[in-house]
């Protein structure tokens, strides 16, 4: 039984009030709230075992190395790694991709060679590989997407039902001078699910790796990186229900051995002298200096609350909130929701794969657009956190046509009585318009 009282009452911030009215919490794409249990786990550590780690043989730094590696070990598990020393441990998903841009374009790239990135994509995937670009001479290409906002492939309609207006193939944007394929799992914007396991048998076909952005797949969709195939996975600790300030780079064995050092100093050396430095054993090779040990406790411990809910459970409440947000919203006069379309036949119900994120603009009743600004602005005073602006993805923006959305993103402590609050305060705020 999904119990979603008893799982509320884990996050105490959602039973306060703002402006005098109950919190309707719907940023989760931006950050989750935590429960009790991991600001407990990060509270006690500090209070009772907090000390370097990996550098102190008294018994402090021991405990706290012993949590520390304990939480690589829950995060092998939780996306079912070969081994922990694939586990790297950063600051969060963009790190993560600046780790792999970085190393991975100082020593598996000439200039000329391409990067494959897609229009969907967050800044954090766009932006590390053009600052590359501008130093090495690489090339930044981007697959184009539907209307709706999906990917096709020349292997059938893996996104979008076979009525749909593909956009060009794949297959074709995979050639002989792309040396990474950069994609995100689920878009921050759209909520589009990509087929990320399709697109990695397809690139690899072609021997080319692929870094999959996670950071709004892993809290949402189990992850098996093994089944996946990928060579490189990225996700974030406060987007599930972590703390802020770590995230993971999961890398196979054999491209994380190949790659240098992203940065260097304590911890992730073997031996220096005036003559050279050698390097430690992997992960550490990528961890320079005082990790956040408190950070990564506190992110195992969301990842146990996350397995004790149960992650099938879990993502059959987001889907059917997602689903019920988005039939809610299409009654509201003048609203126009982004990305795939609800389904309204067999072939679309089996094909739509949207999630835990619906995006919208509003029109008033003499056809104007009202800002998103104003909206979410207007949603703030009646208690209703969303998110509005361009959500760091604005070349997607400028592919749409728009400046920017309105986007509700859930959580599994969300419920169908938020978005009934947030359905009546959006048709209030467009009738004041």
């Amino acid at each position: 039984m999904y119990d979603l009282q008893a799982i509320r009452a884990d996050f105490p911030i959602l039973s306060r009030r703002v402006y005098d009215r109950p919190l309707v919490y719907l940023d989760n794409a931006a950050t989750t709230q935590k429960p009790l249990c991991v600001l407990d786990a990060m509270r006690e550590e500090y209070l009772n075992a907090n000390a370097n780690v990996h550098r102190g043989v008294h018994y402090l730094s021991q405990r706290a190395t012993d949590l520390h590696e304990a939480a690589r070990e829950t995060v092998r598990s939780f996306i079912n790694a070969r081994k922990t020393e694939e586990i790297v441990f950063t600051r969060g998903t963009t790190e993560a991709i600046n780790l792999v841009a970085s190393s991975f374009c100082q020593s598996q790239m000439k200039p000329g060679d391409e990067i494959l990135v897609s229009d969907m994509e967050h800044h954090s995937n766009i932006v590390p590989w053009q600052l590359q670009a501008q130093q090495r001479g690489i090339v930044v290409r981007h697959l184009p997407i539907t209307d709706d906002g999906r990917l096709c492939c020349d292997s059938g309609p893996l996104c979008c039902d076979t009525d749909s207006l593909c956009c060009d193939s794949v297959a074709a944007y995979l050639t002989e001078k792309t040396k990474l394929l950069s994609i995100t799992h689920v878009s921050n914007v759209l909520g589009t699910v990509n087929p990320v396991a399709e697109l990695v048998r397809m690139a690899h076909e072609r021997g080319i790796p692929v870094l999959i952005d996670g950071a709004q797949g892993a809290p949402h969709t189990r992850i098996d990186v093994q089944a996946l195939d990928c060579d490189f996975y990225a996700f974030s600790g406060h987007k599930m229900y972590g703390p802020t300030g770590i995230g993971v780079l999961y890398g196979k064995e054999e491209w994380l051995d190949r790659l240098p050092p992203y940065q260097g100093g304590g911890e992730m050396i073997d031996k220096v002298t005036w003559e050279r430095t050698t390097f430690e054993r992997l992960p550490f090779k990528f961890e320079a200096g005082t990790p956040d040990y408190v950070a990564t406790h506190g992110l195992a411990t969301a990842i146990g609350y996350i397995s004790s809910v149960g992650f099938d459970s879990i993502e059959a409440h987001e889907r059917e909130l997602t689903r019920y947000c988005m039939q809610q919203l299409q009654t509201i006069d003048g609203l126009h929701i982004y990305g795939c379309p609800l389904p309204t036949s067999p072939l679309e119900e089996k094909t739509w794969n949207h999630d835990a994120v619906v995006s919208f603009n509003v029109s008033s009743p003499s056809g104007e657009s009202i800002h998103h600004l104003d909206i979410g602005t207007l949603l703030d005073r009646l208690g209703i956190a969303v998110r509005t602006g361009h959500h760091c993805a604005q070349p997607l923006m400028q592919r749409l046509g728009i400046s920017g959305t309105v986007r509700a993103s859930f959580a599994l402590y969300n419920t169908k009585e938020e978005i009934d609050a947030l359905v009546a305060a959006v048709r209030r705020v467009a009738a004041m318009f």
